[in-house]
């Protein structure tokens, strides 16, 4: 579905938000095409309202979209494509990184409402980045998420969370990623 519009990136962070030196946010700040979509609670959030404000985000925007989600938000964005199936067309693909397995016992505490993880394939497009040695999922959790999902998995090998402690900076191979959807859009 290729446009002449070029789409809006809109950033995604998970749990906590992402701090000044995650990839997300040198994305925000050195991007034209990227726009953080800021949720009203990050240490306790509620599914329903994360989708409510993914929804908004994604039907207010003027342009298409595509989704760089990190962490829980990845979970966020299979929640809201199942529960909003007429707003998915507006979404020509989505960037999923280093999602967290939030049915696994040690699981952060105070989320609500993100368990199950929803297990439907995408309506569009989507990569989910991996490290081999992610401590919020293990490879086997996620590369079923990804095949569930109808996700490309991209393997990028033992690099954390692929969060703020991995020091990826701009995380130029994540941008080259972004750009493959992009292109495609």
């Amino acid at each position: 579905m290729p446009t002449d519009i070029a789409p809006t990136v809109l950033l995604l962070p998970g749990l906590y938000n992402s701090g000044p030196e995650h990839w997300q946010t040198h994305w925000e700040r050195e991007r034209k095409d990227c726009q953080r979509v800021e949720q009203a609670e990050w240490n306790t959030p509620r599914r329903e309202d994360w989708v409510a404000t993914l929804e908004r985000a994604i039907t207010g925007a003027q342009r298409p979209v595509v989704l760089a989600a990190h962490s829980l938000a990845c979970i966020l964005v299979a929640s809201w494509a199942a529960v909003h199936p007429a707003s998915t067309g507006k979404v020509h693909g989505a960037l999923l990184v280093a999602p967290s397995d939030t049915e696994a016992p040690d699981f952060p505490p105070g989320t609500v409402g993100f368990a199950p993880m929803p297990r439907s394939r995408l309506p569009f497009p989507s990569l989910v980045v991996a490290s081999t040695d992610d401590n919020y999922i293990t490879m086997a959790r996620v590369t079923g998420l990804a095949a569930d999902w109808g996700a490309r998995l991209v393997n990028v090998g033992a690099k954390g969370h692929l969060g703020s402690a991995a020091k990826l900076g701009s995380w130029l191979e994540g941008q080259a990623l972004l750009e493959e959807l992009l292109r495609s859009a």
